[in-house]
């Protein structure tokens, strides 16, 4: 990786996710801004602004990208620079969502082109128009990383097909390209080298993280590449901890429980001097009030313990007091 790519991450990835799903109107308002501000004021350094693009099924090869209700272009542009304003380096991260609510790790076709079937050619075609632009909106704006997909498990697989997409993104943009796999697949990848950092959703049980992050060990090394979490986090929520991926698992709300996933979760990546840090999921534009904090179970810790207890972890490992 050439050194000013590597030295973009220094001296910790102390991330949140903003915005998501992205839905047109949400994004270029007061309460947006203030939501940003509010981020900011929790220790963080970089934001990934996260959006969703939709297509109809798994099955089809249509990316809807210009249309409502992604956010629109100028929309994107407002938090860029809102972020930047309040000093946070940005990652990019347009994602494809089914609006059947099917989860895009499903999407697939045929292993080959079959004539009158949808094909994974045609749906790259699509998908590379979108990511294309983001990678244009990237680049004019200055962002420092791009993330070119999320949790894809299906598409893993076309290593060709990411190979060159990866190649075209880097004819327009200049900055970090990473790839977000999702959980347990970071072994399965088998072309994180056209990427600069590895990155992954990290959403495992609270006693599994040693274990974890032992096998994702072998794949940094492996691949000499730095690695963060794109993703991780818990609801604030009884029984999340133990499936912190789970966002509709039944409980009652508990700031507790998700204070305890932070604590356990930092302390194991904390051990590991090869984990550059976390895009933490998730900030969402509209902040519910802080007065509603204790009854909100959502991954946000806006005004719960977790937040006090991120604030003060962040500014340490910003700070290198921890590392």
């Amino acid at each position: 990786m050439n050194a000013w790519r590597s030295t973009a991450l220094e001296p910790y990835v102390a991330g949140m996710t903003w915005g998501w799903t992205g839905v047109r109107g949400t994004w270029a308002t007061a309460e947006a801004s203030d939501s940003l501000r509010a981020m900011a004021d929790h220790g963080a350094n970089w934001t990934a602004l996260a959006y969703s693009a939709l297509q109809a099924t798994a099955q089809s090869t249509d990316v809807r990208f210009r249309e409502a209700p992604t956010v629109t272009d100028d929309e994107i542009v407002w938090a860029i620079r809102e972020a930047k304003a309040r000093g946070l380096k940005v990652c990019l991260k347009p994602v494809v969502n089914v609006a059947d609510g099917t989860w895009r790790a499903y999407i697939g076709f045929f292993d080959w082109d079959v004539p009158g079937e949808p094909s994974w050619t045609e749906w790259f075609a699509s998908y590379r128009e979108f990511i294309l632009h983001a990678a244009r909106l990237a680049e004019s704006e200055g962002c420092e990383m791009l993330c070119v997909g999320c949790e894809m498990v299906r598409a893993d697989a076309r290593a060709d097909q990411w190979r060159a997409l990866i190649a075209d993104v880097r004819e327009v943009y200049s900055g970090l390209i990473t790839y977000n796999c999702d959980k347990y697949q970071e072994d399965y990848v088998s072309w994180w080298d056209a990427v600069d950092v590895i990155t992954s959703s990290g959403y495992y049980p609270i006693d599994t993280w040693d274990a974890e992050l032992d096998r994702i060990e072998q794949v940094v090394a492996a691949h000499d590449k730095p690695f963060f979490f794109m993703e991780a986090g818990c609801p604030s929520r009884e029984g999340s901890p133990d499936r912190p991926n789970d966002w509709s698992l039944p409980g009652a709300p508990s700031g507790e429980a998700q204070l305890r996933y932070y604590e356990v979760m930092f302390a194991a990546c904390d051990a590991r001097p090869w984990m550059r840090g976390f895009m933490l999921w998730d900030w969402p534009p509209s902040l519910y009030a802080l007065d509603d904090a204790a009854r909100n179970d959502d991954y946000c810790p806006y005004g719960k313990p977790a937040g006090d207890f991120l604030r003060e972890k962040y500014t340490a490992l910003r700070d290198g007091s921890l590392r």
